[in-house]
């Protein structure tokens, strides 16, 4: 059964950080890339950040760019996303999702999200 599930989210003040997991089980992690989405109340989902299967290719966001960090261990079958100087424009509910190949086509299955609120 493959699963993906998010955790680390909670509440931080504006300025610090955060790193979410994503657990994986259910198939190869070797062959997928993992990527990042967040939804914040009353928007769409957008696409924050992607690491791929194969040679570990690191996309992100502009809006994140600088500020996080995506990285992969696959001895552990977890995916982080290392988020600094957050935000209160963070404040979304995070996901994680599967893609078979590089960041460029459809992510097949989803988690069910962390949240992540970034407020004073």
């Amino acid at each position: 059964q493959v699963q993906l599930v998010e955790s680390g989210g909670g509440l931080v003040q504006p300025g610090g950080s955060l790193r979410l997991s994503c657990a994986i089980s259910g198939f190869n992690m070797d062959d997928y890339a993992i990527g990042w989405f967040r939804q914040a109340p009353g928007k769409e989902r957008e696409g924050v950040s992607c690491i791929s299967a194969h040679d570990g290719s690191a996309y992100y966001a502009d809006f994140v760019k600088g500020r996080f960090t995506i990285s992969r261990d696959n001895t552990k079958n977890t995916v982080y996303l290392q988020m600094n100087s957050l935000k209160p424009e963070d404040t979304a509910v995070y996901y994680c999702a599967r893609e078979l190949g590089a960041c460029a086509a459809t992510f097949d299955y989803w988690g069910q999200g962390t949240h992540v609120t970034v407020s004073s």
